[in-house]
């Protein structure tokens, strides 16, 4: 039987022209235990790679990062809403906590954007240099310490819980750039859109997750404080097994098998330490337009998904007339099926590379813009058909199938320079954010009725147009090719060990 060393060199043959073409297959779920001479320390061997390790409690990152990010979207409802209790058999209404403006609402919602925006090509850059794990879990946990103390913030100001979420942003930031500059050194190039949009799906996870966890809270004796203690003190405990658990880079894991390590570095074509002092091409970035298509796709997806993460609460409540629990509930459906579809996406667009080697640009033209597509399709139905079962089925589909286009934009940026990743979705990521300003803030200017249908609708064309327009500009300009810009010099050279840890 052919050993993994034959068949990962064979795959290497393929992506690099420099060795004899064979089978490109090799297993992922479990790996050979090899000594090798080069090895300064012992390896253990676990059936478990590494890499999926790191996946895995990336997807349990960005679960976190969106519970603390869409909790406020529920407690924001029940803060500002009037009570009914049962009183000596008698019901008792009382006035919400704080009798906010819709207009305030809106800016309250949108305060987390503000710093979201500042630290996204900062963390991209700092993470490019210095590593993301650090970054990618410091950015939670901080977020963490901020959401535990929201409650006394929000008693004391509401400019200071404003305050508070411009930093929650500036804190999260910088993790989206972060997770690239980690792929960029753990993920096998076969592998990277399901490594990827595993850990993203986390995000969606994390939505469906908290905001039907947010809703019972709120409702419950504990009222909406329970909603950030809790979520909060989750994100801490991850952030705890996180840097424990996680190194940054493959040649750094104490326990990662010799074969698995070979297999990343040859098949991802040059190590850490050749790009280390590789300073990034800020000039043919910023003139490359597939770089730009990558931003207006990640725009689009970003205007419709913002629009809901913070607006569909409301939505459920006064157009559907659900009870804050069921809006919970409703509410997190879109994302569920948004998390499936991602998950099961990657697979898909992964397969179709490496199975029927459909070219990637192909792959990520096809996800990315027949998901606007259907998604500005079903985003103007859900205008017109205002029952609840139907509303709720469009909306579902129009929120959810964008999970194929992060099989498609959100993993470009590894295809098109690997290496300078975590720039790339930095810059993206910033024009992406954009929505989460402006759209919570368009919403309420639009709504001034929360009860009045017709203002919804125009929300929903507002996001279909926006959909077009993002597919329009992703099918002209987008590349699956890495750019001659980003092209490493030197091939690969294979060692074990970090040679920096021995000065």
């Amino acid at each position: 039987m052919e050993s993994e060393h034959e068949r990962l060199t064979s795959s290497v043959s393929e992506q690099h022209g420099n060795m004899a073409a064979s089978d490109t297959n090799y297993p992922t779920f479990s790996h050979e235990c090899d000594d090798n001479a080069l090895t300064k320390k012992k390896r253990k061997c676990w059936s478990l790679p590494k890499r999926y390790i790191v996946a895995l409690l990336a997807f349990l990152g960005f679960a976190n990062i969106y519970s603390m990010r869409v909790n406020l979207s529920v407690a924001i409802v029940s803060m500002t809403s009037n009570k009914t209790r049962i009183y000596n058999d008698s019901l008792v209404v009382y006035p919400p906590d704080y009798p906010w403006s819709s207009e305030l609402q809106g800016q309250v919602l949108a305060s987390f954007f503000y710093g979201y925006i500042l630290s996204q090509l900062p963390g991209g850059f700092l993470a490019n240099r210095f590593g993301g794990k650090y970054f990618f879990g410091g950015g939670i946990f901080l977020t963490a310490i901020l959401t535990l103390l929201t409650p006394l913030f929000t008693t004391w100001s509401v400019f200071l819980l404003i305050g508070a979420r411009v930093f929650e942003g500036l804190f999260e930031g910088v993790t989206y750039p972060s997770i690239h500059a980690i792929w960029a050194k753990w993920a096998p190039p076969q592998e990277k859109t399901k490594l990827a949009t595993f850990a993203f799906a986390g995000s969606y996870f994390g939505t469906v997750i908290s905001l039907p966890l947010s809703g019972a809270l709120a409702d419950s004796q504990s009222g909406w404080q329970a909603i950030f203690y809790v979520l909060g003190s989750l994100a801490v405990v991850w952030f705890l097994v996180w840097m424990v658990m996680v190194t940054e880079s493959p040649a750094m894991h104490p326990a990662i098998s010799n074969s698995e390590l070979e297999l990343i570095q040859q098949s991802i074509g040059y190590t850490d330490e050749q790009t280390k002092r590789v300073h990034p091409p800020w000039l043919s970035m910023l003139a490359s337009g597939p770089v730009w298509a990558i931003t207006a796709a990640h725009f689009a997806e970003n205007w419709g998904f913002y629009t809901w993460l913070t607006g569909l609460p409301t939505f459920m409540e006064h157009i559907l007339h659900v009870t804050l629990i069921q809006g919970g509930f409703f509410s997190a459906l879109p994302y569920l099926v948004m998390c499936i579809i991602v998950l099961s996406g990657g697979i898909l667009a992964d397969m179709l590379r490496a199975k029927f080697s459909v070219p990637t640009g192909v792959v990520r033209k096809v996800f990315t813009c027949g998901a606007f597509a259907i998604q500005a399709i079903f985003m103007v139905a859900a205008g017109y058909v205002m029952t609840k079962a139907a509303a709720i089925s469009c909306l579902t589909i129009a929120v959810g199938i964008g999970g194929f286009a992060w099989s498609g934009f959100s993993v470009n940026h590894l295809d098109i320079a690997p290496q300078f990743a975590s720039i790339l979705m930095g810059l993206s990521n910033t024009f992406a954010t954009l929505p989460g300003i402006v759209s919570p803030a368009f919403t309420g200017a639009v709504v001034t009725s929360q009860d009045d249908a017709g203002q919804w609708q125009i929300i929903f064309y507002v996001a279909a147009g926006i959909y077009v327009m993002g597919a329009v500009v992703y099918g002209i300009f987008a590349s699956g090719d890495r750019q001659k810009w980003a092209e490493v010099p030197l091939g690969y050279q294979p060692y074990l060990e970090d040679p920096e840890k021995d000065h």
